[in-house]
């Protein structure tokens, strides 16, 4: 071997040597017979580094897996006994191999394993059992095997072929014909022998026994001797939290319901007689998370089969399993509010079904009511934050709290179902006892009681929001408890997630100041002061931005006496802030937009009249156009790329932010009523000369296309004069991406205008497509992945504009072009729906043909057209579908499919019974289709029903196709 390649096995190595050594690796794969050198040295000990010994596993393991029917008989012989002979050498080495050589050597077997335990080495087991026999080190590694094999044969992260999972099914079966009983007893001989003397392989074959006893016959492991062992070890302290885990694996296997009844009641009787069922006298918190997680596992498996005796009448049984459950409930309790979140969120499965169960029930006993209470009371306690919740920082552990919170809200949510006149009595006990004292209350509590408040809107759902209308005890409690929130003085308490809980609140229940609006000035007096939008924390300044635009759109009715005084107090919030000075403004810009949206809400929704409007509007755009040029010229005038990307960056944003002001509007009749057209068109001149920057041409560009598209909807034909000349600005020096984002505009207008803009498009459309083509054409790395799928947008883009075209009834913007480009654009459609295999862009263009076919198609149409249609389109109709890349059992190549079949009907229609004869006589005959079948196409083809001749053309294809 390279000895001076192997040197960069060591992590310590540098650089070069490391590739080296890597390069070596895949010269060695590629070799073949490297494997021999590597098996030899793993059986001669020839190396004592630990890196090395790794690599000439990895050498076989590469081998094995993909290169194994290469080898001759004698060849994989020797790969057995070179890893027999290792195994063997293990037994009396002075010192055990590294962990992660062993597992590694592990996964060689199990490949080996899959690969010749069904033909050439059924006696697998065996030879590994007779070399190991009882020698730790030796079972250590067969535990290793064995947990290697149940990862290739049932991990379900790992991916497999179909040829592989029958061939893994059949592996199970026969092993469970010829081994596993041999394997289940040397897995209690190990657990037997080596219970007082060895803890770390009584744990690994814990856990072996956890892994396979999901796929083998439970009656093998779920026995009196088996079980009795494993209740020993719940009570020896290392081996515990394996034992736990492999009892959890047991009950949770699938079998009779009363079986699994009486497994699980003789287990927990045991548990509880040695004292298990105590939990608040155990320190161990990760044994009882493990415990918590076993009786959770016992808990669903009970309702389980309580499930299935209902459903097969067995009423006595289920009597016995409900019984069994409600004695399981006081254990399911304590671990429910348990202090540590991991042990309460272990049981939480079983408390969610415990409470579908209840739900089910005609009448509930008291002690059912008490339970329901008790988990009210387990889930209030448990949602509070804890002391050390890091706000301003949030880490894993406060991702980890969130996810739990999310669990308890199912919870509520399932309780509510159960008991909602509970739920509400709880809900507002905790809420009006708390906002009593609020200010001599700890914050996470005053949290809690207003996060309760808030989650009653989904846990007591109506349609709407309408929680104030219809049952009167339910309305006039949620009433009072909002009243409550927004009289109490609470929105002024010292703590973020108070603050953010009142916001919440506040726009769940916005319904609620329809019904009591007298409350509605001091809530926006939150929002706009230092507990809102000028709160001391980004974060809630960010989140308040969004509530209030939400608070003041959901209430625009009541909003009236207030515009001027928002407006005024949201001012200094409008500034766009200037990238030159390092000035750091409240709110970032994507927060700013809600303000914007706000702001032409607050305006266009007023009862002021028009000219009012046309004013407030004015004020609110001015500056930033004022602040739009001045930029423009900065940015002009900037050498750094850095200044002209912050410039840029601004200059986007005041587009986006004149964009957002316009959101209120639906149409132009609300712009027009308004008054508010000709400050929208001030902005358009405005901001149009972006267009031409030639710095950061990217970012402006995206901002004043959006801005036309919305001005398109609000100013209508308005946009009109405008869009010529900013159409020519961005067709220059543009990127596939410019394009695919310049068509949709193009769309937009063609669809909306149609005749209207049809002088504009017949103009553009030869320079647009030459700037596609171009783009198109440009070479590219056959690798370059990115580039091929910018290519493939662009593709669909450009057959998407050719849709909207001839579908607007604009055919002639294309039939103007001359014959020669005429022609030039259709074979582009022919290509596209043969070429290139993406069936959202072949579906497009058998739509374009059919529209063709359709306006173009008669006696009238276009000289040579006809001659066109037998000589490109037709053929189209079956070369497309005869590629071995369209693929008929995918749904989008069937939809593309189906527009070819309309394509060839179209053709029928307008061509007659000369499309037939040319079918019958030349073409299909050309494809050495037989008689009888263009027979049988051609009837299908003249039958009326389109989804007759649609249904047959599958068929068609289907059998044509290899």
């Amino acid at each position: 071997m390279d000895e001076q390649a192997l040197l960069g096995l060591n992590p310590n190595a540098d650089s070069d040597f490391r590739q080296r050594a890597l390069a070596y690796f895949e010269q060695l794969k590629i070799s073949p017979d490297a494997w021999q050198v590597c098996a030899e040295a793993l059986a001669q000990k020839t190396y004592s580094d630990d890196h090395i010994k790794f690599f000439c596993f990895q050498v076989l393991e590469h081998q094995v897996k993909y290169k194994y029917s290469e080898l001759s008989t004698a060849q994989q012989q020797l790969i057995r006994e070179t890893l027999l002979s290792w195994l063997q050498a293990q037994m009396v080495n002075p010192q055990p191999e590294k962990t992660f050589i062993r597992n590694k050597a592990a996964q060689v077997f199990a490949l080996l394993f899959v690969t010749e335990y069904l033909t050439k080495w059924p006696k697998f087991f065996f030879d590994i059992l007779s070399v190991v026999d009882l020698n730790p080190r030796g079972v250590d590694l067969y535990l290793r095997i064995l947990m290697a094999i149940d990862s290739e044969l049932v991990d379900r992260d790992v991916v497999h072929t179909s040829e592989e999972a029958r061939r893994n099914t059949l592996i199970k079966d026969t092993m469970r014909e010829q081994c596993i009983p041999n394997l289940v007893e040397s897995w209690y001989q190990i657990l037997h022998n080596y219970q007082y003397t060895n803890s770390e392989v009584l744990c690994q074959c814990l856990e072996v026994v956890g892994a396979y006893v999901s796929w083998i016959d439970l009656s093998l492991i779920a026995n009196d001797r088996f079980i009795n062992m494993l209740l020993g070890h719940m009570s020896v302290e290392v081996l515990r939290e394996e034992a736990c885990d492999c009892l959890f694996e047991i009950v949770n296997k699938g079998m009779d319901p009363v079986d699994k009844m009486k497994l699980v009641e003789s287990l927990c009787q045991v548990l509880q007689t040695a004292g298990f069922f105590s939990i608040d006298q155990e320190e161990d918190l990760d044994f009882v998370a493990r415990f918590s997680k076993l009786v959770n596992g016992m808990g669903q498996s009970l309702i389980v089969s309580w499930t299935k005796l209902i459903k097969n009448g067995a009423v006595k049984s289920a009597q016995e399993a409900l019984e069994a459950i409600e004695t399981k409930v006081p254990l399911m309790l304590q671990l429910l509010v348990h202090e540590d979140d991991d042990i309460s969120s272990n049981i939480i499965g079983f408390c969610y079904d415990y409470l579908h169960i209840l739900k089910q029930l005609s009448v509930l006993s008291d002690q059912q009511k008490a339970n329901i209470e008790a988990i009210m009371l387990a889930v209030m306690k448990k949602l509070t934050y804890d002391e050390e919740y890091n706000f301003e920082n949030e880490g894993e552990d406060e991702a980890m709290f969130v996810e739990y919170r999310k669990q308890l809200k199912l919870l509520l949510d399932r309780l509510a179902q159960v008991s909602p006149e509970l739920v509400l009595a709880s809900v507002r006990r905790v809420f009006s006892a708390t906002l009593q004292n609020w200010q001599t209350t700890r914050f996470m509590e005053v949290e809690v009681a207003v996060r309760l408040l808030y989650m009653l809107a989904e846990a007591l759902p109506v349609s709407h929001g309408a929680h104030f209308s219809g049952d009167v005890s339910k309305a006039s409690a949620l009433q009072d408890m909002m009243r409550t929130l927004v009289t109490s003085g609470v929105s002024s308490y010292q703590h973020t997630s108070v603050t953010l809980e009142f916001f919440e609140t506040v726009v769940r229940y916005e319904k609620f100041f329809t019904v009591e609006p007298q409350h509605i000035p001091c809530v926006l007096m939150a929002f706009l002061d230092h507990r809102g939008l000028w709160h001391s924390s980004a974060k809630v300044r960010s989140r308040t931005a969004y509530l209030f635009s939400r608070f003041v759109k959901s209430l625009n009715k009541q909003m009236n006496p207030f515009i001027e005084d928002i407006l005024n107090r949201i001012q200094d919030l409008l500034t766009l802030s200037p990238p030159e000075n390092g000035y750091q403004s409240l709110l970032s810009s994507d927060d700013q937009l809600f303000i914007y949206e706000t702001a032409g809400a607050l305006i266009v929704n007023s009862d002021y009249p028009a000219e009012n409007k046309r004013a407030l509007m004015k004020d609110l755009l001015t500056p930033l156009m004022e602040r739009f040029k001045v930029l423009l010229e900065k940015l002009m005038m900037a050498q750094d790329e850095e200044r002209q990307a912050s410039f840029a960056d601004s200059l986007n944003h005041a587009v986006g932010f004149a964009s957002r002001t316009s959101k209120a509007f639906s149409n132009k009749q609300t712009v027009k009523q308004c008054g508010c057209s000709e400050v929208y068109l001030d902005c358009l001149q405005t901001f149009l000369p972006a267009l031409s920057c030639p710095l950061q041409k990217d970012i402006l560009r995206s901002g004043v296309r959006t801005f036309l598209h919305r001005m398109i909807i609000c100013l209508e034909e308005e946009v009109l004069p405008f869009i010529p000349s900013a159409s020519e600005h961005m067709l220059k020096d543009c990127e596939a991406k410019d394009l695919q984002e310049f068509i949709p505009l193009i769309n937009q207008i063609t669809a909306k205008f149609k005749i209207q803009v049809s002088p504009f498009l017949q103009q553009m459309f030869m320079p647009l497509l030459h700037a596609i083509f171009e783009v198109l054409l440009r070479p590219a790395e056959d690798n370059d992945q990115s580039a091929a799928l910018e290519k493939q947008m662009l593709r669909r883009s450009y057959f998407a504009f050719l849709q909207t075209v001839t579908g607007s009834g604009m055919s002639e913007v294309i039939a103007n072009q001359g014959a020669e480009n005429v022609e030039r654009v259709l074979i582009t459609v022919i290509q596209g729906a043969v070429e290139y295999p993406d069936p959202i862009a072949q579906k497009t263009c058998f739509i374009i043909l059919s529209k063709l076919v359709e306006l173009w198609g008669g006696e009238d149409g276009p000289v040579g057209f006809a001659d066109f249609i037998y000589k490109h389109i037709v053929p189209a109709c079956f070369l497309a579908p005869l590629k071995q890349t369209f693929d008929l059992a995918d749904a989008q190549t069937v939809l593309a499919l189906s527009e070819c079949a309309v394509t060839l009907k179209t053709i029928h229609l307008k061509r007659g019974l000369e499309c037939v004869q040319y079918l019958q006589q030349e073409y299909l005959p050309s494809l050495q289709v037989a008689p009888e079948i263009i027979q049988e196409f051609c009837q299908a083809l003249q039958q009326p029903d389109a989804k007759v001749f649609k249904n047959y053309l599958k068929v068609f294809f289907q059998r044509a196709k290899p």
